[in-house]
């Protein structure tokens, strides 16, 4: 049976916090036909269905054919979702505050039954996904814990998170800078900016959450730097993670980088996913020579436990990891 058939679709899901390199990592993994990256599927119930944004193939959201098919396949038609309903479902079930009672063992009846029905919408649509593209694994870079923690509940998915890390102070320095949202297209939108503070809470909130996930489910913990310093063998280990086998046509765009890359039908996400010209990896280090230096001080102190953890303070190793429950 297929996995487009399987009634347990594969998903890789990333995590971590915004501003980490998950859009470059989902576009090169996107570039293997076994593959299906859908972007960041948390914002398709405000974006794409509230505001018809464009999908990453460029098209809005509702002439988009793949996101069509999919919501046909996974709903009857994306007329058929009540989307108030589903954003109070989410409130109740996918916010960081829920974490503690997701982590638990067990939950109420009324809980479990919430967190189910939630978590099905998202088990619909990547099973509808891979049936629309024939691939063998759906690529979610939702990142948000709260929603990875809600998917373990799933009945009849096959879940895979990815933990992805970037040194915090880098994140600290891009969450500043105003970012424009080529995908409205009505008016005119940016991403959110944040303060040093605020970064440092997030990133640390978020990265300790996936520490408590890796207790629970299926967990591999990459670095940002060890991606960049290495994007053929992170493509080959993560394809490996999520089960699929060593294929050299997956790393054709790492090895012939004119090669134009497939643009992947991707909700939300960074600017990137609009860009038809060649997949460059690189590191981007503008935070050490940017970052002022008061900013760059408040966030390495308030950082600084998992800093030291991910290998960010002294001599930089290696610092990936499989967890497992």
């Amino acid at each position: 049976m297929s996995a487009a058939e399987s009634a347990e679709p594969r998903v890789l899901f990333v995590g971590g916090l915004g501003r980490s390199g998950s859009t470059l990592l989902e576009l090169l993994l996107a570039q293997s036909a076994d593959v299906c990256a859908v972007g960041e599927v948390v914002h398709l119930w405000e974006r794409a269905l509230g505001a018809d944004e464009r999908c990453g193939c460029g098209e809005r959201f509702t002439a988009c054919p793949f996101w069509q098919r999919v919501g046909e396949h996974a709903f009857g038609g994306w007329s058929a979702v009540d989307r108030d309903d589903v954003l109070a479902l989410k409130d109740r079930v996918d916010r960081t505050r829920h974490i503690p009672r997701l982590a638990k063992n067990s939950l109420s009846p009324e809980q479990l039954a919430d967190v189910r029905r939630y978590a099905d919408l998202y088990t619909r649509i990547y099973r509808a996904a891979l049936a629309a593209t024939g691939a063998r694994v759906v690529v979610d870079s939702s990142k948000h814990a709260s929603l990875a923690f809600a998917l373990r509940w799933a009945e009849g998915l096959d879940l895979r998170v990815l933990h992805l890390v970037r040194d915090s102070r880098a994140v600290a320095y891009s969450w500043g800078k105003q970012v424009r949202r080529p995908e409205v297209v009505d008016g005119e939108d940016f991403m959110p900016t944040f303060s040093p503070f605020e970064v440092s809470k997030l990133w640390t909130a978020q990265n300790a959450a996936f520490h408590l996930l890796a207790a629970r489910a299926q967990v591999l913990r990459l670095r940002y730097e060890d991606f960049t310093a290495d994007p053929a063998g992170t493509v080959r280990r993560l394809r490996e993670f999520a089960g699929l086998p060593d294929d050299p046509e997956a790393l054709r765009i790492l090895t012939d980088p004119p090669a134009s890359p497939f643009r992947a039908h991707s909700i939300a996400g960074n600017p990137l996913r609009f860009s038809g010209g060649p997949l460059t990896v690189r590191r981007d280090e503008a935070w050490r020579s940017r970052l002022p230096r008061r900013s760059r001080a408040v966030v390495s102190l308030a950082t600084l436990p998992f800093r030291v953890r991910y290998g960010y303070l002294g001599q930089r190793g290696s610092d990936e990891s499989v967890e497992k429950a």
